[in-house]
Parts: structure tokens; C-alpha cells; sequence
């Protein structure tokens, strides 16, 4: 018997879980980011890679890109600026509305978004070399408890349940 009372067995405890799919997540951007500095992409953050899929091929005004990334206009703003210093993005006038000033994707920060895509295929590749195809059947033991899951409104108190969010037919982006 351990010293902590188990017959041998080692102790687990349910914060584990999430520190381990963070580690998973952590591990796969840390490697997209390393494979963009070296082609040619050396500023671009982690948290760039999300402003610039939430300003997509449409753009978006900072108050928009704000809203689909969950933070103020004031943050978003700050993050498109230094998007732009390192030129990922540009400013332009609204067509529909002048008073609108959009930001928008400049031909470097399309190419990084199409880099990025091919960069995460190969992660997700060798990811898959090792836990098999998502889909396959011998990867739905190891994948399906991992693919989100909504929570019913009854898993919250009355009144307290989130907002839902939908994925916009135009932009794709998350709304609510």
C-alpha cells in the first residue's frame, strides 16, 4: 500500500483533464508558430492567428472583431494596430456605410491564414498517425469524447444558463 493509501494505484483528480487538453492545444499552436517563423512569419502571436480569423475575408470593423473574439473594441482595436504595423491587415472604407471604417485582410495576412491552414493539416496528420483518423473505427474510442458537446439549458441553475452561440451563414463566426 502508498503512502497516500491506494493499493499502488496512482491518484488522479478531475482539474488533470483540462491541464492535459490544454497541454494538447498549447503543444499544437506552439508548433504552428514556430513552423510560421520559419516561413517568413516570425511577429505573428497566437493571438493574432484568432484576429485575423475573426476579421475573415470579409473584414470587419474592431467592434465586430471584438464581439466574435469575446473582448472589448478597445482590446481588438489594439490587436488590429499592431496586425496592421506588421502588415496583416489594412483599414478601408465601408462600401454600405461610410461611416464604417473596415479592417481588412492585406494579400500577407491571407497568405499567413492559408499557411496556417497547411501548417495545421500536417500537425493534424501526425496527431492522427498516432491516435488514428478521426472517424475511423478504431479512432472513435479515442476521439469521440473529445468532439463538443453543448450543455443543455437544464445543466444550469434557472436563469443562469449562457447565451447561445451560432456560427454567422456569412462570416462563420460565432455570434450571441
Amino acid at each position: 500500500m502508498s503512502a497516500d493509501g491506494t493499493a499502488g494505484e496512482s491518484r488522479t483528480y478531475g482539474f488533470e483533464l483540462p491541464m492535459l487538453l490544454f497541454a494538447g492545444f498549447r503543444s499544437i499552436i506552439d508548433e504552428l508558430h514556430a513552423e510560421l517563423a520559419r516561413r517568413g512569419h516570425p511577429d505573428l502571436r497566437p493571438a493574432h492567428g484568432f484576429a485575423l480569423q475573426a476579421i475573415g475575408p470579409g473584414g470587419a470593423t474592431a467592434t465586430e472583431a471584438g464581439r466574435r473574439l469575446g473582448i472589448s473594441k478597445q482590446a481588438a482595436g489594439k490587436t488590429t494596430e499592431r496586425l496592421e504595423e506588421l502588415g496583416y491587415v489594412y483599414r478601408a472604407g465601408d462600401q454600405a456605410d461610410r461611416r464604417r471604417k473596415l479592417i481588412r485582410l492585406s494579400p500577407r495576412g491571407t497568405a499567413a491564414l492559408v499557411m496556417s491552414a497547411m501548417i495545421f493539416s500536417d500537425i493534424r496528420s501526425r496527431w492522427e498517425s498516432t491516435l488514428g483518423p478521426i472517424g475511423s473505427p478504431r479512432s472513435n474510442r479515442t476521439w469521440a469524447p473529445w468532439r463538443p458537446v453543448r450543455p443543455s439549458a437544464s445543466t444550469y441553475p434557472a436563469g443562469s444558463a449562457p447565451s447561445p452561440r451560432t456560427a454567422s451563414p456569412r462570416t462563420g463566426a460565432l455570434t450571441g
